[in-house]
Parts: C-alpha cells; sequence; structure tokens
C-alpha cells in the first residue's frame, strides 16, 4: 500500500512548502502604492508696476488738459457776463482808452484775472490729483487736510487787497498826482494796479500754511523762526515794496499783515511742536 497514497496525507516537506502565508504579509501586498505627488509648478510672485516717465507725462497732459478745460470755461462765462463784473472792478471811477486796442487788453484782463479765480479751487484738485502719488504718507496728509485752508486765505488776501490795499493807496497816488497834474486815469494802467494789489497779497497770505508744512517734514521750527526774524522782515519788505506801488502807504500796507502773519506761523508751529511733545513724552 501506498503510504502517500491518501491525498489527505501529504509529506512533511510539502506542508513546509505550502505553508500559509502570514497575515501581516498579505496585509502589506493589497494595501495600494502611494500615489506620486506631481511637483507644484513654481509660483510667480507678483511683479510691481513701475510708472516711466512716459506714465507720468501722461497724467500730467491729462490734468493739464482739464485744467485748460476748466479755464476756458470760466473765460467764456466771465467774458458773456462782463456787464455784471464791469461795475466792481472800475468802482465808480472815470476810465478813458488811449487806442482801440486797450479795450481789448482791458476786457481780457479782467475776463482772465476773474477765471482764473472762479477755476482755483478746481485747478488744485487738479494739481493734488497729479501729486498725490508720489507724495509720502504725512505730507499727502497735510496737504489733503489744509487744502481747503489755503484756498481761505487765498480769498482772504484777495479781498484784503480789494477792500483795503487798492482803494487807500488809490486815492493817495491819485490825490498826490491831481496837486500839480490834471488827472486822467488810463483803462489799461488801472487793471494793472488792481490785479497788482490783490493777487500777489493772496499768495503772501498762504504763509503761515507754508511755514506749517516746512516744520511738518523737519525743515523749519520755531526756534529757527525767532532766530531769522530780523532777517525775515527784511525780506518782507523788500517783497512788499515789489508787489505793491512804489508810495509808503501801499508798501506799509502790506509789511503790516505780513508782519502779523510771520508772528502768527511761529505761534502755530510752536502750538504744534508742544502737542507733538505732548504726544510722544505723555505725562506717567
Amino acid at each position: 500500500m501506498d503510504p502517500y497514497g491518501d491525498k489527505n496525507l501529504t509529506s512533511p516537506l510539502r506542508k513546509k512548502a505550502v505553508q500559509p502565508e502570514k497575515p501581516a504579509e498579505k496585509a502589506l501586498e493589497k494595501m495600494p502604492e502611494p500615489p506620486i505627488k506631481e511637483p507644484k509648478p513654481p509660483v510667480e510672485e507678483p511683479t510691481m508696476k513701475v510708472d516711466t516717465l512716459v506714465d507720468h507725462l501722461g497724467e500730467l497732459r491729462k490734468q493739464l488738459i482739464k485744467s485748460a478745460i476748466v479755464f476756458l470755461f470760466f473765460l467764456l462765462v466771465v467774458f458773456s457776463t462782463l456787464n455784471f463784473w464791469f461795475p466792481y472792478i472800475v468802482k465808480g471811477n472815470d476810465l478813458v482808452i488811449l487806442g482801440p486796442l486797450e479795450v481789448i487788453k482791458f476786457y481780457t484782463s479782467i475776463s482772465a484775472t476773474l477765471a482764473l479765480g472762479l477755476s482755483l479751487p478746481f485747478l488744485i484738485h487738479f494739481i493734488w490729483q497729479f501729486v498725490k502719488p508720489g507724495l509720502e504718507e504725512r505730507e499727502a496728509r497735510f496737504l489733503g487736510l489744509y487744502s481747503p485752508v489755503m484756498l481761505v486765505l487765498f480769498i482772504l488776501g484777495l479781498a484784503f487787497g480789494y477792500f483795503v490795499v487798492n482803494p487807500l493807496s488809490f486815492q493817495f497816488l491819485i490825490g498826490l498826482g491831481m496837486a500839480n497834474f490834471d488827472v486822467m486815469i488810463s483803462a489799461n494802467e488801472y487793471i494793472h494796479f488792481l490785479i497788482m494789489t490783490t493777487v500777489p497779497l493772496g499768495l503772501l497770505f498762504e504763509m503761515p500754511i507754508i511755514a506749517l508744512f516746512l516744520s511738518s517734514i523737519g525743515v523749519l521750527t520755531s526756534v529757527s523762526m525767532k532766530k531769522v526774524r530780523k532777517w525775515s522782515y527784511l525780506v518782507l519788505a523788500i517783497v512788499s515794496a515789489l508787489i505793491t506801488p512804489p508810495d509808503f502807504l501801499s508798501q506799509l500796507l502790506v509789511l503790516i499783515p505780513m508782519a502779523g502773519l510771520y508772528e502768527a506761523s511761529i505761534f502755530i508751529i510752536k502750538k504744534t511742536e508742544d502737542r507733538k511733545s505732548a504726544i510722544e513724552d505723555p505725562v506717567q
């Protein structure tokens, strides 16, 4: 009888060969292979836009075109309503013209000056739009805050020249001339005199804002303004002599408010410095 004829009996060697696989090995074989991660494409860093000179010139050109359009609009409005403005310009004085072209010069001077004054707020806004991107944060904040104050001071300067300096200096000079001459007032000379005694004063009344701006960027201090006070008064006297008629009364009328504005600038800067020191070094 064949000892291995029984199918249920196997050789010990065969048993060893057909031993069942271990559970751990089966588990490892059944585990899916981990997916291969594809490398991510490199993230492109956002590139900063650099404004070129052409871009700045294009922006400047756009603001200048808008300013010119606004100015021309007010010029046409003033010129078409010149009869309304005329009495406020001549103030009841009897004017003469010395030639046909003097009429054009007179009307053009009136229209251009009034149009510039009416369009000034828009021109300031257009200039602000152009220079704002190139300003530092504190400079932009300063100009944005004090732009309305600058306009108010300019109007106050014009009003001071129109109601105070111009009539007093005009009457003084006319009275001085009538002592020895027959006085005839040329329309062209009159409008030149009126502009000279009003518009420069509007610019000079911006002194406190200019001084405050220079103080905010660290160029000017109240101590330095006090040290150069005498020289500053001398400069103001020269400026008042240059922008006013050559008479002592007009120069004095301009010099007195200029000196007052200079002292007001020192006071404002001193208060600003004190407030800044109190914020930086609070009392414990």
